[in-house]
Order: C-alpha cells, then structure tokens, then sequence
C-alpha cells in the first residue's frame, strides 16, 4: 500500500485525523448533543437553539443521516484496508471518542427516526436503513481498533 512506499503519509494521517474527529463533533453540534465546553469556538446567542434530531426539519435530519452514514462507511473501509492506521487512530484517543459519540448520538438519531411522522414511508426505511448500516459500520471500525491497538500486540 502506498503507506509503505511513502512513510511521511502516516504524519499526514495523524495532522488530519484532528478533522476526522471534527466530524462528529459537528454532528454532535447540529443535533444539540455537544456537551458545552467541548467546543473550542465561541457560540453566537442567536445560535443558541435548542435544536434536537427530534425537531429538525426532516432534510436536516436526511443530510446528518447521509453524512454519517457515508463518514463511517469510510472510516470502517480505511481502517479494514489498513489496520496499520490503527496506531496513529489511537494517539487521537479515537476508541474513546467513537464510543462517547456512538453513545451520545445513535440513540437519539435512532428515536428521532422512529417517532417522526413520513408522508412517504420509504423516507422512515431508507434512514432507518442508513442508521443501522452507521451504528454496524461504527461498531466494525471499533473492532477493527481494538482487535489492532490492544489484542494483537498480546498475541503476538
């Protein structure tokens, strides 16, 4: 892999993965999940609304759906093409942070989906469908670090 041919990509990895760790904070952010503090940019007042998956207008609920859906089929296919990564991953406490926002944002995602009302019904399935594959490919990804970061250096 091109890892191994350029050993300078694994700094680039660690200088992105700050951006990687972003993401789900802006996902946190959109839904009203971000605990306060955790946010190192001033909030506006007037941004200051208690915006919830549960009362977003249905696109925004579509777009954060997709988003995190595509983000973590993404994350889970690099790190299952190159466990090696796991390492860098790691330095970022990634495993706490994928956990803490799996476990801030599944649920509420998930009852969002479920209580709101659709004129189309294949709407509730498509989201229902991409939540699900999110929550599995968030889960694989962790295995992925675990499996890389803390079982296989016993094994070996």
């Amino acid at each position: 892999n091109i890892f191994t041919w350029q050993p300078s990509y694994f700094s680039d990895l660690d200088e992105t993965l700050p951006t990687v760790l972003q993401v789900f904070n802006n996902i946190l952010r959109k839904c009203g999940l971000q605990c306060e503090g955790v946010s190192a940019e001033p909030q506006k007042l007037e941004e200051r609304v208690n915006v919830t998956p549960g009362n977003m207008p249905l696109q925004e609920l579509k777009d954060i759906v997709l988003y995190l859906c595509d983000t973590c089929t993404t994350l889970w296919a690099f790190l299952d093409v190159f466990p090696l990564a796991c390492q860098t991953f790691q330095k970022h406490e990634f495993c706490y942070r994928l956990a803490s926002f799996y476990e801030l944002a599944i649920p509420e995602l998930e009852s969002a989906i479920k209580k709101r009302r659709y004129e189309d019904n294949s709407v509730f399935a498509d989201l229902w469908r991409r939540i699900s594959h999110s929550r599995k490919k968030m889960i694989e990804a962790f295995h992925v670090l675990i499996n890389q970061v803390c079982l296989q250096p016993i094994l070996e």
